[in-house]
């Protein structure tokens, strides 16, 4: 496997671009950078590496391949799964799992308190994906 495939170098930039701009927005938002290291690693919060990754990955496969191609409408479902599931199903997870660590808190009960991960809001996962867009076609355009 060709580890300077332009499909994996898209995938890879666009995930670590979408999660240093994790950091740099909460550091802006909370006026704190030193507390907000938890987000180059942690889902959730703006914009989303998961939307960022396969966007760039559908992006340098349409320009690759072709959008006619029989891979490209496979990476379309992918990608539209993953950005579905990111905002529905998700999210509302997390939003399940804040009320249950809000009911142990109030119930003082001596259950562990479980980690909730976050889903994505839609502008969350619309920004992860113009970041994707934008690195999937630079990685095109270095590497054509």
């Amino acid at each position: 496997m060709d580890l300077l495939s332009p499909y994996l170098i898209a995938i890879a930039c666009a995930w670590l671009v979408a999660q240093g701009l994790k950091y740099v927005v909460s550091g802006l938002k909370n006026h704190s950078f030193k507390n907000s290291l938890s987000q180059l690693y942690l889902s959730g919060n703006m914009p989303s590496a998961h939307s960022a990754a396969v966007t760039a990955l559908l992006t340098v496969i349409g320009a690759k391949d072709g959008v006619n191609s029989a891979i490209f409408g496979l990476a379309a479902l992918f990608s539209a799964i993953v950005m579905y599931d990111a905002v529905m199903v998700r999210r509302s997870s997390g939003e399940q799992g804040k009320a249950i660590t809000e009911m142990i808190k109030i119930t003082k009960s001596k259950i562990d308190l479980p980690r909730v991960a976050k889903g994505h809001t839609p502008i969350e996962v619309v920004a992860g994906a113009l970041v994707g867009l934008t690195i999937g076609f630079i990685v095109i355009l270095a590497t054509t």
